[in-house]
């Protein structure tokens, strides 16, 4: 299936989404696919909120890419979630700044406090979200289908780019000269918290620069969970 073909069946499916479902929010992680997204929902002129999580460990280059969404998109503001500050504080002081790196409990217990909970704030009261998760960027993610029951929060979540290439992406954002994080030209083809993202080398999995320091089916923060979500570390 070529672009055309993937991009007419992603325009339908968002507009059948905003037609079947009664409060839609699509999870703007601010990365490449949901740029995409962020640009059809805006000419589709769909009703769909959007937004994203501020997790206090961004790169600058994810700022400035909230700033020019802003710009780009003003009929569809970001809303910004951030971690209850209380609990952050309180898992920093327990466990330290960058304990994360110390096992994968930490890292979990950390992307708990700030980014599952923000999440959950995000999500309460929608009947439905949209992600921009792909089969082809990690082995987390081969079987995913297109729509599918949320149940660890109650909801229905679909994934309108999940048979879209990374070439497929990027040939979209060129094409329609969408704004992007500058870290994707330095290598970063995924982009999270600044400590726990780096660049990677040519030929390396496009998740390879996420928590780099665990193996690959491990990775992912909880976001996309299909159990309950985890609870922080103690």
């Amino acid at each position: 299936m070529g672009l055309e073909q993937k991009l007419m069946h992603t325009r339908s499916l968002l507009q059948n989404i905003a037609q079947s479902e009664t409060s839609v929010v699509l999870a703007n992680s601010l990365g490449a696919e949901d740029m995409v997204l962020t640009d059809l929902i805006a000419g589709l002129q769909l009703p769909v909120a959007i937004f994203s999580l501020d997790t206090g460990r961004l790169p600058g280059e994810t700022y400035a890419l909230m700033q020019a969404v802003a710009e780009c998109y003003p009929a569809y503001p970001l809303r910004i979630y951030v971690p209850d500050t209380a609990a952050t504080e309180a898992w920093v002081g327990l466990n330290g700044i960058n304990a994360f790196y110390q096992s994968i409990e930490l890292r979990k217990g950390c992307c708990e406090v700030r980014k599952l909970e923000p999440l959950r704030r995000a999500l309460a009261g929608h009947s439905a979200w949209i992600t921009g998760l792909r089969r082809e960027q990690s082995v987390t993610r081969l079987d995913l289908p297109e729509c599918e029951p949320d149940t660890a929060h109650g909801l229905m979540k679909y994934n309108p780019l999940l048979d879209w290439s990374e070439a497929d992406v990027w040939a979209y954002i060129r094409a329609h000269d969408v704004p992007y994080n500058a870290l994707h030209d330095r290598h970063y083809p995924s982009i999270g918290c600044a400590p726990c993202t780096r660049a990677i080398a040519q030929g390396e999995d496009v998740r390879a620069g996420r928590w780099w320091w665990e193996n690959p089916e491990s990775k992912e923060c909880g976001l996309h969970a299909k159990a309950s979500p985890l609870k922080p570390a103690a």
